[in-house]
């Protein structure tokens, strides 16, 4: 209610975000308090006169009950320090030609997909196109709470072993494709960025976006010329937006770079190795001559690769996190 909260949209839009999840959170709660009291009534009444049709839903209503605290139980290894953040994944296709594209572009649809099951709301900041199909890289913001904390599981590379659409003798090939994702770094987080080392570029866009598209050179792509990182941002309507973007993304990837090298010298100094998650393969699908989709990390694997591709990637999520927290790694 404060006169000036809106002054400052960014951060009044945080906190707008920090409330309505606070707010779904103790509404959560107070629902299953709520629940439990009303089945507590009916199992009084039940033991004053059994129904076995009224047994049936209270037995019912408990299972379900059941598997709603067991997934807030889970939220609880969501702990890390940008668990709660947005996320910014990106996707390159790796080695593998037009089909390594089209396998990058299919990453996407199920990422997408995966997000709307979890009611996220996802923008495309950059599509490159693919030669012939598919895509070339991409970078899409999804914007929920633990968004970047569910994602991170899906850093490294994911490969695909199939009956190849591109290929005229209808051949078996596998294809590579690298899933990078970052904290949606906000402004409580200092990254300096001096104008002098940022070198900004205007094009074209490419990609859908609207009756803009091809007319303005209102895409923008930024160098930062320390350390080499570009950034492209080609899906708002004008070069200012565009720009606002891209440097949101600067900032996500400087502060990746930074925190890469405090653990490389924290593991220096302990004498222990890094491991890098890029470049790893994290995860298999292979959908010739068996169908079966398998995290070589954490060994969880399912048959139903259609399921998976349809945006069913949250077994892996919960394995994954499972595995890190050191349970056991098997979800259901």
């Amino acid at each position: 209610m404060a006169p000036d909260f809106w002054n400052d949209n960014r951060k009044a839009q945080t906190q707008m975000q920090q409330l309505n999840a606070l707010r779904e959170e103790v509404s959560t709660w107070e629902g299953i308090a709520t629940q439990l009291n009303d089945l507590h009534g009916l199992v009084e009444l039940l033991e004053e006169e059994p129904d076995e049709e009224m047994q049936a839903e209270v037995v019912q209503s408990l299972e379900s009950l059941d598997e709603q605290v067991k997934k807030l139980q889970f939220a609880l290894m969501l702990n890390g320090e940008h668990d709660e953040k947005n996320a910014i994944l990106s996707i390159h296709a790796g080695s593998g030609g037009v089909d390594a594209q089209d396998w990058a572009e299919i990453l996407l649809r199920m990422y997408l997909r995966w997000a709307e099951h979890h009611h996220f709301r996802t923008e495309v900041y950059d599509y490159s196109e693919g030669d012939e199909a598919g895509l070339k890289s991409t970078t899409v913001e999804i914007t929920g709470r633990y968004a970047y904390g569910y994602l991170r599981s899906e850093i490294g590379t994911h490969r695909l072993i199939r009956l190849s659409p591109f290929d005229a003798a209808h051949r078996r090939h596998t294809s590579f494709a690298k899933v990078e994702v970052l904290p949606d770094i906000d402004d409580t987080i200092e990254i300096t960025i001096r104008p002098d080392d940022i070198e900004t570029d205007t094009y074209r866009s490419t990609g859908a976006g609207g009756q803009h598209v091809n007319k303005t050179d209102s895409a923008v792509r930024i160098r930062h010329l320390p350390t080499g990182i570009v950034v492209t941002c080609q899906n708002e309507r004008s070069q200012i937006q565009n720009r606002e973007v891209a440097m949101k993304l600067l900032r996500a990837r400087l502060y990746e770079l930074e925190q890469k090298k405090h653990e490389e010298e924290t593991a220096r100094l302990k004498g222990e190795n890094v491991q890098a998650d890029f470049g790893t393969q994290i995860r298999s699908v292979t959908v010739h001559p068996y169908s079966i989709v398998k995290d070589h990390r954490t060994n969880y694997e399912t048959g139903n690769t259609e399921g998976y591709l349809a945006g069913d990637v949250d077994p892996f999520i919960y394995a994954y996190l499972q595995d890190k927290a050191g349970g056991v790694a098997a979800a259901e």
